[in-house]
């Protein structure tokens, strides 16, 4: 695959300065700054008395994103801040910039293009790697870790919970049997044994490889990324300003299902207004640009007032 050049393409761009609507001086957070490629647009629209705040966990990112915002120095598009930092730390930002409020926050669940194909990551079976997918070097075990020295249960439920793989312990049982012979290391020898694993099918070949679904969820549990956005969808909306808004792009099941339910509840409360009962899908023709777009799904929610009076 033909990285672009900021090696990777932002999604459901348009539709995110749509819903975000920024406007000259306020401040936006990106808690997913990744290449900046959403940033880059969102300060352009900030103009200098604007303020971005930018997070990222991986600092390779955050550097490439930190020198793509940069501009002549008489002419920045807006003033920046940015962290080295998971978007569960929020708060600790926020913190340290003085700030109790902001007019946006936004976090682009995907990981970038870059990253899924450069070796230092792992992430990826499209070519032998180490079996690593850490993001963030602050991670101390990595994918390897999880798949030689999680029981074989405890492994099954990691692929069932956080990818829906319907054949986790047949892929787990595998995995076992393998890693009594030699640790399995490489992320090729880890999808060989994966599309062992699985029935085969007859007919129409398979839309995605049968190893997807077990790099997704090794990937997840390595980051920690269930943990890490529950806590930012239960701190995001008090660090809101009124009517200010939180859009999330997520990309799986499980990472939607968790938006969903946040923002319902905290609709319930009084807290947040839905302003997307049913998410956004890339359009057509951005799928057909860049098909990695096709699961991304966008959910928007704006700050209310105060809570509702309860009768």
């Amino acid at each position: 695959m033909e990285l672009p050049a900021s090696g990777h393409e932002p999604v459901l761009l348009s539709e995110i300065l749509t819903w975000l609507d920024p406007r000259s001086g306020q401040t936006f957070v990106d808690c997913t700054l990744g290449r900046a490629g959403h940033a880059l647009a969102i300060a352009q629209r900030l103009s200098p008395s604007g303020l971005l705040i930018g997070l990222d966990a991986d600092p390779r990112n955050l550097q490439f994103a930190a020198d793509r915002l940069k501009t002549t120095a008489s002419q920045p598009p807006c003033r920046t801040r940015l962290f080295h930092a998971n978007f569960a730390e929020l708060a600790d930002v926020l913190e340290e910039v003085g700030l109790k409020q902001v007019d946006a926050i936004f976090a682009d669940l995907g990981i970038s293009t870059n990253q899924l194909f450069d070796e230092e990551y792992g992430l990826s079976f499209a070519a032998p790697m180490a079996l690593d997918m850490r993001l963030d070097p602050r991670i101390r075990r990595s994918a390897a870790h999880l798949v030689n020295n999680l029981a074989e249960e405890e492994l099954a439920d990691v692929l069932y919970k956080l990818a829906d793989e319907r054949y986790s312990r047949r892929i787990a049982r595998k995995i076992g049997e393998a890693r009594r012979i030699s640790p399995i290391t490489t992320t090729d020898r880890l999808a060989a044994l994966v599309r062992e694993a699985v029935p085969v099918k007859f007919g129409p070949p398979q839309r995605i490889d049968p190893a997807t679904r077990t790099f997704m969820a090794l990937r997840i549990a390595v980051n920690q990324e269930v943990e890490n956005l529950t806590g930012l969808l239960e701190e995001a909306p008090r660090f809101l300003t009124p009517g200010g808004r939180l859009a999330i792009v997520s990309f799986h099941s499980v990472e939607d299902r968790l938006v969903k339910q946040a923002f319902r509840s905290a609709e319930q409360t009084g807290l947040l207004t839905v302003l997307t009962p049913k998410p956004i899908s890339p359009s057509s023709d951005e799928i057909a640009a860049n098909p990695r777009s096709r699961s991304a799904k966008l959910r928007v929610a704006a700050k209310a007032n105060g809570p509702k009076v309860r009768e």
